[in-house]
């Protein structure tokens, strides 16, 4: 079988996010991967200081709320994200990388309707706040 088959009979073998259990793998799975990243790590790690056990919990539950209808309405993302901006101003290529590990993380496990919603969502919402929050017009790549 060629490498080709291969990854997509692997493809249509993944089931779709469907659970907060499924919700809290794919988000810490990202977050590690960010936390290893050459250009995410400096802001997240060093510039934000960001508390890992403190902030996983509230992204699952945000993920939570947006892909699977659970819980009460989010706070508000802009506010963290805009203090973030004015510690160490966040770049397109920031945005891009982002976006990057969170599609791949998505595809590696899960492929469906809610999975697309969460790349979808991701994307809009990287879009906006690089719009609104850091000053400049962004697209993913695809």
């Amino acid at each position: 079988m060629s490498e080709l088959t291969t990854h997509a009979a692997a493809a249509t073998d993944r089931g779709d996010l469907s659970t907060r259990t499924d919700i809290h793998d794919l988000v810490v799975e990202f977050y590690r991967e960010v936390v290893f990243d050459e250009v995410l790590e400096p802001i997240f790690g060093e510039a934000a200081e960001v508390d890992w056990v403190q902030h996983i919990p509230k992204l699952i539950d945000y993920w939570c709320r947006i892909l699977l209808g659970e819980g009460s309405s989010a706070r508000s993302v802009a506010a963290v994200h805009r203090h973030l901006h004015q510690i160490e101003p966040i770049r397109a290529e920031h945005c891009d990388r982002w976006y990057l590990l969170w599609a791949r993380s998505v595809d590696a496990r899960w492929a469906g309707p809610i999975a697309e919603h969460a790349k979808a969502h991701a994307a809009a919402l990287m879009a906006g706040m690089a719009r609104h929050l850091f000053g400049f017009a962004w697209a993913p790549i695809m």
